[in-house]
């Protein structure tokens, strides 16, 4: 298959916003499964940062979740994310939102982290969310957009670091939200498990029935 490279790794939450949007748009790329504990040398050549994902397409390198979002989208947008960005919403979740989600899930790695004070920091961005979605379905109106898919899967992140304290916590819109994106074939497709590229030279047609 001649198509773009994408360098993948199945549970991080930036390539699972990628993924998504390649596959909404249906537009093929040969998948190169990776570890993080053991990425290719070819992907550090072409993106030395060393995360996931990484799209190659010929001579042009995106080497950034949100960017391979919109190199996707703009070949076909099917459901209009586009018109929905958000990008101050977006930039919060990738910003505060992460830094707490990574200190509050992985607390023992970062020197001094107080895990229940971040998880609070934390709580108050999905608080904000709550408040959207009382308003509406989604996050920028009735359907699903660009916010929604760029979102979720960080607010899964942090819900499998307590399932328990997460399900019982004041916010039946972002909960009730969360688990319909997860449910849904959009979602389902984009995490089947793949071989290591780096084992076994194997790349994987994506998405699958493009």
């Amino acid at each position: 298959m001649n198509a773009p490279i994408l360098y993948s790794f199945r549970r991080c939450p930036y390539a699972m916003r990628a993924r998504m949007a390649l596959a909404i748009a249906n537009t093929p790329v040969r998948l190169r499964e990776i570890a993080l504990k053991d990425k290719p040398a070819e992907m550090l050549a072409a993106s030395p940062k060393g995360t996931t994902p990484v799209l190659i397409d010929g001579d042009e390198i995106v080497g950034e979740s949100l960017a391979v979002m919109a190199w996707a989208l703009a070949k076909d947008d099917p459901e209009g994310w586009l018109a929905h960005d958000d990008d101050a919403l977006i930039a919060e979740n990738d910003g505060s939102f992460k830094h707490h989600l990574d200190r509050y899930k992985y607390s023992t790695r970062y020197e001094g982290a107080d895990r229940k004070q971040h998880r609070d920091a934390a709580m108050a961005f999905i608080e904000k969310l709550e408040a959207r979605l009382v308003k509406s379905a989604y996050l920028s109106g009735d359907k699903r957009t660009l916010p929604d898919i760029a979102i979720f899967p960080f607010i899964r992140q942090f819900r499998i670091a307590d399932q328990a304290w997460f399900d019982a916590a004041p916010i039946p819109k972002v909960q009730a939200w969360l688990k319909e994106l997860m449910a849904g074939d959009l979602f389902q497709s984009v995490m089947k498990k793949y071989l290591l590229w780096k084992d076994t030279g194997e790349e994987f047609r994506f998405p699958n029935d493009s």
